[in-house]
């Protein structure tokens, strides 16, 4: 892993949008507002990158990529998979959740 991966995998749209649809998800599931969900997850992606692995993930994708793989690594499944996502998000759509009384 490298602080360059972490920057990489964090500055990627495709990656971003797709925890964009993660988020806006979660937090429909949750009753959570989240007035801007872009700019809420553009505030996040350096820690969610940074914190789940993913810049190992990044970084491993990178250093295999073979030109039969789609070169977009933000939108490959099989580099961050919609599980991994769910998985980082979650707990922190959840702690948005108001107290209960």
């Amino acid at each position: 892993m490298s602080y360059m991966s972490i920057i990489q995998a964090a500055e990627s749209s495709s990656l971003a949008r797709r925890v964009q649809a993660a988020v806006a998800q979660e937090a429909a599931s949750a009753d959570v507002d989240i007035p801007s969900v872009g700019q809420w997850v553009a505030d996040q992606m350096l820690h969610l990158v940074a914190t789940s692995g993913w810049g190992d993930k990044w970084q491993y994708a990178k250093d295999t990529y073979r030109p039969d793989f789609n070169p977009d690594t933000g939108a490959r499944t099989d580099v961050i998979s919609d599980a991994d996502i769910l998985a980082a998000v979650q707990p922190l759509v959840l702690a948005l959740q108001p107290p209960t009384e």
